[in-house]
């Protein structure tokens, strides 16, 4: 029997439309004008983007120069290669969205349909066709890991290691000229194709270089810490333009006659170079956030130094930086865009001669608004990842 001084639990308050708008944008008077300003703000503005975008602005710059925005001057009888590695991509992005990413309908839907949305796009009639190819391989990759979980997870992590040595053995190619995958110059390549390689191969080269860099710099030996801090110290002392610059004008200098390195190679290792010093910097915040007691449980636990460090410190660290690393992986994207000073055919560089062609002169507002809208669209897909990287790993649970 329960007696009157029993204090009984709250209703529970029914979750629904009207309570979220009450309690988050119409809680008091002030609450109320400030969210009806905000929503008349927003309706203007994006009434006026509308107009321009439906109306006003002329498209056809873009259009027409599609495929030099995309790849450059990539020779057209070989593209076939790049929409391989746009399939491989597609297959692999719905077999990882199947396997690890779940409860989020809204992305899932937008995720699968996003090749059919592109397959819209009033390009060339062959290059739709291949999207929605791309689109269909997408969701088969996605229906096959919702049907076999088990035995897809570890074949999926390894085709993920392997894609990129695979997408730069396909756009280099490696045969003579009469071959079935002839070399393509690196100098014609160029476009969002060159923008992505460049991040990703420098993103991705960078970390391991960078985690190396930061226990080094911790490491009890002098010599090899001191190294690390000078690397540390003097890379991030300079800007990257000084950094490309450098690896474009004075590293021939101190060459041999007889050895040239690629100037797309030469971006690539300054840019990987650059990356690494900033990621040793935020690995290292890392291992100095790992308190001393887990150092000592390990030391219990009988682990040696190297043990302790792969399996019980480096661990956390990584888990604990996952915010940070997303940062500056988009913020390393978006810095490539500064190899067109050296004179790499990247987006930016293509947009930049895509104005000067006489038949689009003054469509500067149209070209630089869909640069804006691509390197938005990667910046935040590779934002919501690391998101859910974060919710995975249980960042966000244990920083409450």
């Amino acid at each position: 029997m329960s007696t009157s001084n029993e204090i009984l639990p709250p209703p529970i308050e029914r979750y629904s439309i009207l309570n979220w708008l009450r309690k988050n944008l119409f809680q008091d008077w002030l609450s109320s004008i400030v969210t009806l300003a905000g929503i008349y703000f927003i309706f203007v503005i994006v009434r006026v983007v509308l107009i321009w975008t439906l109306t006003e602005a002329q498209w056809q710059v873009i259009i027409a120069n599609m495929q030099l925005l995309m790849v450059g001057q990539y020779p057209v009888i070989q593209l076939w290669r790049i929409w391989i590695c746009v399939g491989i991509l597609g297959a692999l992005a719905g077999l990882s969205w199947g396997l690890w990413i779940r409860q989020k309908p809204m992305a899932t839907l937008v995720t699968l349909g996003g090749p059919f949305l592109l397959a819209l796009l009033p390009t060339d009639a062959g290059n739709r066709i291949l999207m929605l190819v791309v689109g269909i391989i997408t969701a088969a990759g996605f229906g096959l890991a919702k049907a076999f979980p088990k035995k897809l997870g570890r074949f999926v992590t390894i085709a993920w290691l392997l894609y990129l040595p695979v997408v730069l053995m396909l756009v280099r190619g490696w045969t003579g000229d009469n071959g079935i995958i002839p070399q393509v110059p690196t100098s014609i390549w160029g476009g969002l194709m060159l923008t992505a390689l460049l991040a990703f191969v420098g993103l991705l080269v960078s970390f391991p270089l960078g985690v190396a860099l930061a226990i080094g710099r911790m490491s009890r030996y002098p010599l090899i810490s001191a190294f690390c801090v000078v690397y540390i110290e003097l890379i991030r002392a300079v800007p990257l333009i000084t950094v490309f610059f450098m690896s474009q004008t004075m590293l021939p200098l101190f060459l041999p006659d007889n050895l040239e390195i690629d100037p797309l190679m030469r971006a690539m290792t300054a840019f990987t170079l650059f990356s690494a010093a900033y990621m040793a910097e935020n690995v290292r915040g890392g291992l100095q956030a790992i308190s001393k007691g887990q150092h000592e449980a390990a030391a219990a636990l009988g682990l040696g130094s190297l043990l302790s460090l792969r399996l019980i410190i480096l661990p956390q660290a990584l888990r604990n930086i996952i915010p940070i690393l997303t940062a500056s992986a988009i913020g390393g994207f978006r810095d490539t865009s500064l190899v067109m000073i050296v004179g790499l055919y990247d987006l930016m560089n293509i947009a930049r001669i895509t104005l000067s062609q006489s038949a689009f002169l003054g469509r500067h507002i149209e070209v630089y608004t869909f640069l804006a809208f691509v390197y938005w669209l990667i910046s935040y897909i590779m934002s919501y990842i690391g998101q859910t990287i974060e919710t995975r790993a249980g960042v966000e649970a244990t920083q409450r």
